[in-house]
């Protein structure tokens, strides 16, 4: 995999063609949605254009991306979160939100490493409390999940998944994160018991 340093300084270069197909100019190839998708959580930047008008269409493609994980389950942002996105269409949020949502992406990004490093030393009130060290296990795990797509496999040495494999896309995918809510609800209802 590709380190951060390793990344080619231009995105690569999709085109669509009239008959909607997506050409990836790199490898002569056709892709899918699902492809492209991989690329972008692999810490690839794309570009899409159209063949014949030379129109970007990436923000289309990633608006279509997002679209169909959110159909298939894969939930990941709030319907709050939604309801305020379609709220901020308005001239003037549209003016702070784009700003609001790249600057939150950044901080998470630059703080996620720092994140799970504090995690693991931190030496928390609760520590005595029997299943903690689980509950901190089952903490990190999910920050990896999570963020994840934001920087690629690289979330400093190793692996994201929590087993230390690499999950299989698709069904696996979607098993560990729903895997990973569940345990999330329930720590958060041993949290509020206390």
């Amino acid at each position: 995999m590709p380190s951060q340093t390793d990344k080619p300084t231009e995105p690569l270069l999709i085109k669509r063609y009239a008959s909607r197909r997506l050409y990836n100019t790199e490898t002569s190839d056709y892709v899918t949605l699902d492809e492209i998708a991989r690329m972008i959580r692999e810490g690839r930047e794309v570009r899409i254009v159209d063949l014949r008008s030379g129109d970007d269409l990436t923000r289309q493609y990633l608006l279509q991306i997002i679209a169909e994980h959110e159909s298939r389950g894969e939930n990941v942002l709030p319907l709050e979160v939604l309801t305020d996105l379609v709220r901020s269409y308005t001239a003037q949020a549209q003016s702070v939100v784009p700003q609001f949502l790249a600057a939150s992406f950044e901080m998470l990004r630059n703080g996620q490493s720092r994140m799970l490093e504090q995690l693991t030393a931190l030496q928390h009130p609760m520590a005595s409390m029997p299943g903690f060290a689980e509950m901190q296990r089952q903490q990190q795990a999910f920050l990896r999940a999570m963020m994840a797509g934001w920087t690629g496999p690289a979330l400093g040495a190793g692996d994201p998944s929590p087993s230390g494999t690499r999950a299989q896309p698709d069904a696996p995918l979607s098993a560990e994160a729903e895997d990973i809510r569940r345990q999330l609800a329930e720590l958060q209802a041993r949290i509020s018991r206390l």
